[in-house]
C-alpha cells in the first residue's frame, strides 16, 4: 500500500468517524416507478432555496431508490417523527420484502408519502448532479406538510436521541 492511500484511508476513517458524531435528522426519500415503490434512509437533506422553494437529497447511485426516482422524476421526502421509528427500523432491513408494510402510506403525485411523519415535501426532480459514489438530486416543491405535534428522529453515533429536551432558542 502506498502511502497516499494508507493516508486516503485514515483520512475515510476519520471522516467517517466525525460524521458519526453530527447529529442528524432521519428522512425516508421515496418514489415509485411502473406502481412499484421505493425508499432509504438518508440524512444528507437539506433546504435550497426558497423561490423556488426546492431542497436537495444526496442519494447513493447504488442505492435502489437512486434509479427508479431518476426515471419517475419526481420523489418525497418524509422527515421521520420520533414516532416513526418501526418504519426506520424496518426500511434498514436489506431483505425486507416490502419497506412500506409498516406505516400508513399514501400516494401523492405519484410517490409514497409517510401520513405520520413530521414533515413531508414532495418534490419534482429539477436537476440531478453526481459527485463521488452520490447523486445531488434537487427537488423544486409541489406539496408540503407538516404536523406541530411530532417531534423529529434524530440520529447520533449509531443510535437515536430524543432531542425535545433540548431548550428552545427564539419564538414559535
Amino acid at each position: 500500500m502506498t502511502d497516499s492511500v494508507q493516508e486516503n484511508s485514515q483520512l475515510l476513517a476519520a471522516f467517517r468517524n466525525a460524521m458519526r458524531h453530527v447529529a442528524a435528522t432521519v428522512y425516508a426519500v421515496t418514489t415509485s416507478n411502473y406502481g412499484q415503490r421505493y425508499g432509504i434512509l438518508a440524512t444528507a437533506v437539506n433546504s435550497l432555496s426558497f423561490d423556488p422553494p426546492s431542497l436537495l437529497a444526496c442519494i447513493n447511485r447504488d442505492a435502489s431508490v437512486h434509479d427508479p426516482l431518476v426515471a419517475q422524476g419526481k420523489f418525497c421526502v418524509n422527515v421521520l417523527a420520533q414516532a416513526n421509528r418501526d418504519v426506520a427500523e424496518h426500511f434498514m432491513i436489506p431483505t425486507a420484502p416490502d419497506r412500506f408494510s409498516v406505516g400508513s402510506w399514501v400516494d401523492v403525485e405519484g410517490v409514497p408519502v409517510l401520513e405520520s411523519a413530521q414533515s413531508s415535501f414532495v418534490c419534482k426532480l429539477a436537476a440531478i448532479h453526481e459527485f463521488g459514489t452520490h447523486s445531488i438530486a434537487i427537488g423544486e416543491l409541489l406539496e408540503a406538510r407538516h404536523r406541530m405535534d411530532a417531534a423529529p428522529l434524530t440520529y447520533f453515533d449509531r443510535g437515536y436521541i430524543d432531542i425535545t429536551g433540548a431548550p428552545e432558542h427564539g419564538e414559535r
